[in-house]
């Protein structure tokens, strides 16, 4: 006896509808030119931070004089992002 294959096809019309919803929008007080100013000051400051202690903090410049605690600390993320360190 042969396999009888019956499939069912459903046919979904696409019927454009337009259901009013909530609108998104930004205020202008969440993008203020102070905010924006503070926000990219910040973030450029811990960059630069993270940027000491992980390449420079060693020697004379070091924040914590002669201790290699943060060398210590960083010394895998030295490597990997290419300072040389011995």
């Amino acid at each position: 006896m042969g396999a009888h294959n019956s499939r069912r096809r459903f046919l979904v019309a696409s019927i454009p509808v337009s259901v009013p919803g909530p609108r998104v929008g930004v205020s202008p007080e969440a993008l203020s030119k102070g905010r924006v100013t503070v926000l990219l000051g910040v973030t450029v400051f811990l960059a630069l931070l993270a940027y000491y202690f992980v390449g420079v903090d060693e020697g004379m410049v070091s924040v914590f004089g002669k201790t290699m605690v943060v060398h210590e600390w960083v010394h895998d993320a030295r490597h990997f992002l290419g300072f040389p360190c011995h």
